[in-house]
């Protein structure tokens, strides 16, 4: 790895701290002032709210300590890196934003059914609002962060802060519900928006659960893959092509036909051409390129390929 690429590294690196670190103090101010509002005034609303953003710290913190492995360079136990430990932290956010919508989907079932008991206060919509603008911000600044890091698990940890919105959002709607005189509206608001979190934390589990398994490209990757590869004059097939996930990035293993006459030295020319063209594509981390002579035959038949 060259200079410059190691400082970029250790630049994402450090940019993937300072986000994370960020959830994690969002998380803890918005825990310590909902949860002060909520025991002050008795507000059972508040504090479950500030209750349940203590399974957000969590993961912020998990994303913070776990995460940042996944800049490690590959040593003699990782040799081809820590890409993999990125999605495990985006897939232990995601489990915990299913539980989260589930627990909340419960206790809005529950109010439902039995009724709620909330005295309104002012304080109360102060609280929710400070929550509301804390998460805005820290979301913002992780989405910043993220648009060159493209992590997922500052992505998971973006969605999350969205949900803490939206959970305060119909907490002020519940609110203000009972301050009209239709208490009702809490639970009904809650209810709708746990759906939205279930949601949210099942496609980010599945998501991630592919990047872990190793699943395979879709077909406009292959199709872009493979054109890059028969756009070089020099080749003249193409077979056994195989995209898949390692981490969050794409490994490319393929059979390029080739002159079988060429000097040996061209042939390797040609094909360090062809890694650089595949390395260059978006989502790709690395390739590999096997020549064959054109025309021997020996290759499984992949008429998508051909």
């Amino acid at each position: 790895m060259t200079g410059d690429a190691t400082g970029d590294a250790t630049d994402d690196r450090r940019a993937f701290v300072r986000a994370s670190g960020v959830n994690v103090l969002g998380n803890a101010v918005k825990i310590l002032f909902e949860g002060f509002v909520g025991l002050t005034f008795g507000s059972v609303a508040l504090v479950a709210d500030a209750a349940h953003s203590v399974a957000d710290l969590v993961a912020s913190v998990v994303v913070l300590v776990w995460g940042r492995s996944s800049f490690d360079e590959p040593d003699a136990t990782h040799p081809h890196g820590h890409a993999r430990i990125e999605p495990l932290t985006a897939l232990f956010v995601g489990a915990v934003i299913s539980l989260l919508g589930l627990n909340l989907l419960y206790d809005s079932a529950q109010g439902i059914i039995y009724g709620v008991e909330v005295e309104f206060n002012v304080l109360l919509l102060a609280a929710l609002g400070f929550s509301i603008v804390d998460m805005y911000l820290v979301y913002r600044y992780t989405e910043l962060v993220n648009e060159r890091l493209e992590s997922t698990s500052l992505a998971a940890l973006a969605t999350d802060c969205l949900n803490d919105i939206y959970t305060s959002v119909a907490a002020v709607v519940g609110v203000c519900g009972v301050l009209f005189g239709f208490p009702l509206l809490d639970p009904i608001a809650g209810g709708l928006v746990s759906l939205l979190v279930v949601y949210q934390g099942i496609e980010i589990a599945r998501e991630n659960v592919d990047y872990l398994i190793g699943a395979a490209a879709g077909p406009e990757q292959r199709a872009e893959i493979t054109e890059a590869l028969r756009s070089h004059p020099d080749v003249e097939g193409v077979h056994d092509l195989t995209v898949f996930y390692d981490g969050v990035v794409l490994e490319v293993e393929v059979h390029v036909e080739v002159d079988g006459d060429m000097p040996f030295r061209e042939a390797h020319d040609i094909e360090s051409e062809l890694v650089d063209r595949l390395r260059a594509i978006d989502d790709v981390g690395d390739a590999h390129v096997h020549l064959d002579p054109s025309g021997i035959g020996e290759w499984k038949d992949q008429p998508d390929d051909d």
